[in-house]
């Protein structure tokens, strides 16, 4: 063996036994969990978090928008809060709440949309009374329904 391959060897054996030792340097350590009985403070939440801190065993409610566009519109829709398909209306029983449900139809899983009275989905024909449950088939299930709330000017969910 050439003194040059010799080396060439020797530099790559270096390189193969000190990866491991680089990658554990360059890998995060994983976050100490959050005592949750020590409070959150304001400034530790980020300028422009829509998010509502809950505290411990509470559900967490986000912004899903604000209320004088749910009262101009009829409904106020978002297909990812939180990874969840969500459109929520007024109370007929009660104007001063909101019920939030999944977008989602039980049936086909296409988006229903708020028709005034209903929620339509375009696909099969099926409709959903403004609780969620079924008005019209062919759907069999009625669509979930989330905690939600008026705060002020702004209708929050809780999808969790």
């Amino acid at each position: 063996m050439k003194r040059r391959e010799f080396m060439t060897w020797v530099g790559l054996g270096a390189i193969a036994t000190s990866l491991p030792i680089a990658l554990a340097a360059c890998t995060p350590e994983p976050a100490a969990p959050e005592d949750p009985s020590e409070p959150i403070e304001p400034s530790a939440v980020a300028d422009g978090d829509t998010t509502a801190q809950a505290a411990p065993g509470e559900a967490e409610f986000v912004e899903l928008g604000p209320v004088a566009e749910l009262d101009q519109q009829g409904y106020l829709a978002n297909e990812s809060l939180q990874g969840e398909q969500v459109i929520a209306v007024r109370d007929p029983a009660n104007p001063d709440a909101v019920i939030a449900l999944s977008s989602k139809c039980t049936h086909a899983g296409c988006t229903v949309a708020w028709e005034g009275e209903v929620f339509a989905c375009p696909c099969h024909g099926s409709q959903f009374n403004p609780d969620g449950t079924v008005a019209n088939g062919p759907a069999g299930e009625p669509l979930p329904s989330y905690q939600a709330k008026v705060e002020g000017n702004t209708v929050l969910v809780s999808v969790g």
